[in-house]
């Protein structure tokens, strides 16, 4: 390949490999950004999902502990154990998937302490039936000595109200503090956007840069010589001016200014004979 057509044609390569390069590497760039933009939004999904259902196990306890505890409804046992395990089940999970565990810590805290008084109202409240049973079998001393008190319908309130409380201030604490996370998360999606584009954007200033270059290159070194060479040949041609091309001529341009050169001086020498 000779001189000016190699010229021409490594710009223009230059140009397709960056064009390649730029693109493959945005298309890298835009797929990770994408991947982390669902996989931020389904870690919020889920969070807000387990908060909600934990919102719900808490809202069924305390509607089962209210039929328990008032009304003395021992068919909404199962309610309230099942709504404790679904509980802390769903807690055990947000913990699992949380990367930083901590904000859980005060849930996980209510969430014990829930348990323990639950436990400990269905022992107190098993204790007082199987006390009531004995006293309907008989009405000794010793019996009534030894059975526990009947369960009061104010535990409710001076009780079980307080933690439940926390649990579910624990709850929205917890979803507030994955809402606000997504904070940093927007923040970084924000910087691998940029760092999406840059690659395109580097691509296009040295492709600006390698075209300018090439405008330069072939109007210098290849129209230029060309236009000159017309107007001298024209010149040559319609009043015997002599054929003279100023100006720097390389490659495949100077090689057609020298055999018009000699084309010219062979046309005179023909002339003369």
């Amino acid at each position: 390949m000779t001189g000016l057509r190699k010229r021409t044609a490594t710009g223009f390569l230059s140009i397709v490999c960056l064009l390649f390069l730029s693109g493959m590497i945005s298309l890298f760039e835009l797929g990770r950004l994408s991947r982390d933009s669902g996989e931020i939004l389904d870690a919020s999904r889920r969070n807000i999902d387990r908060a909600k259902e934990m919102l719900d196990a808490a809202h069924d306890h305390s509607v089962s502990l209210i039929r328990i505890s008032v009304f003395g409804d021992r068919s909404y046992d199962s309610l309230c154990l099942g709504s404790m395990e679904r509980l802390e089940q769903v807690l055990s999970i947000a913990q699992d998937e949380a990367v930083d565990r901590s904000i859980l810590d005060s849930l996980a805290f209510a969430a014990t302490e829930l348990r323990l008084l639950t436990d400990d109202f269905l022992a107190r409240r098993d204790a007082a039936d199987a006390a009531d049973t004995l006293r309907a079998v008989s009405d000794t001393l010793a019996v009534r000595a030894y059975a526990p008190s009947r369960i009061s319908p104010d535990w409710y309130l001076t009780e079980y109200e307080a933690i439940h409380g926390r649990l579910t201030e624990a709850i929205n604490s917890y979803m507030a503090s994955t809402q606000s996370s997504l904070a940093p998360q927007a923040e970084q999606l924000k910087k691998n956007a940029y760092r999406a584009v840059t690659p395109v954007l580097i691509s296009l200033v040295v492709m600006i840069a390698i075209v300018l270059m090439l405008y330069y290159f072939i109007n210098v070194y290849c129209v230029g010589p060309i236009i000159r060479m017309n107007k001298s040949l024209g010149d040559y041609l319609a009043f015997r001016v002599p054929f003279a091309v100023k100006g720097e001529c390389r490659d495949e341009v100077l090689g057609l200014r020298e055999k018009i050169e000699t084309l010219i001086t062979m046309l005179r020498q023909t002339n003369k004979s």
